[in-house]
């Protein structure tokens, strides 16, 4: 096919996969998370959750069980991640009854050529990102249509604008964040009601939770996020990063 024509197609399937972003967002736009949850498992094909099994991954966890048990899960481990992350999957994986957790890592070859002795994070954070969690990610993703993430309008600046739903640049894929809205005391609150297990480390003053390495406890009055990359002009890890740009919400596409 000439190149004028695939450019003209690949625009035509941009502006549909909009329209349908921006009329589920219409649709839902007053709805509940729960509602979220179940509009998108309903209407969206090849739908996967991406959980980081974290401080606050329990709340998603039960709510895709609630819809269907057999939900693909894809959590990134990133062979640096603390012990405690790793028995807290196990943990809820089990209690939730979620049959169909799949464990990404990076490729073997990539970590010894890029990391042999697993200091990469001491000199360069972001490659070490993208070595373990944003291209395995995106790897794993190629298979589906949409992700579900946890992402929330308070967590930082670059989430303030936060839809239920968007287009992810550069891949076509929609990206479904159901907890946009909520607050810290949403989080607490549906835990509290659902009386669900806590991350280990929360107790330990980690409310944010990531790669031992670059994960620090936190003190009172600090914001949640202040103990991932800290003294480090890092607020994220690249997961929601394309093609090494930013993806905001709230742009005009």
């Amino acid at each position: 096919m000439p190149l004028d024509l695939i450019q003209t197609e690949l625009g035509r399937d941009r502006r549909a996969l909009t329209q349908q972003v921006g009329a589920l967002n219409d649709r839902f736009r007053h709805h509940s998370a729960h509602d979220v949850m179940h509009g998108a498992l309903a209407e969206i094909e090849d739908l996967a959750l991406v959980s980081s099994f974290g401080a606050e991954s329990v709340v998603l966890l039960h709510m895709v069980a609630v819809v269907d048990k057999a939900t693909p899960v894809l959590f990134i481990d990133t062979q640096m991640l603390f012990t405690e992350t790793l028995e807290y999957q196990h943990e809820v994986s089990d209690r939730l009854g979620l049959s169909n957790v799949r464990i990404i890592r990076a490729n073997d070859e990539d970590v010894q050529r890029d990391d042999p002795y697993g200091a990469l994070h001491v000199h360069d954070t972001d490659a070490c990102c993208n070595l373990r969690k944003t291209f395995p990610l995106q790897q794993a993703l190629s298979g589906y249509s949409g992700w579900i993430s946890g992402r929330k309008r308070f967590q930082s600046g670059t989430r303030a604008t936060l839809e239920f739903f968007e287009v992810e640049d550069g891949t076509g894929r929609i990206k479904v964040n159901p907890l946009a809205h909520w607050a810290p005391e949403d989080v607490r609150a549906y835990m509290d009601e659902n009386r669900l297990p806590r991350h280990p480390l929360v107790a330990k003053g980690y409310p944010s939770i990531g790669c031992a390495p670059c994960t620090s406890s936190v003190k009172e009055g600090e914001d949640p996020r202040a103990g991932r990359w800290r003294n480090q002009n890092k607020e994220e890890c690249g997961i929601h990063f394309i093609d090494g740009k930013m993806v905001r919400t709230g742009e005009k596409t």
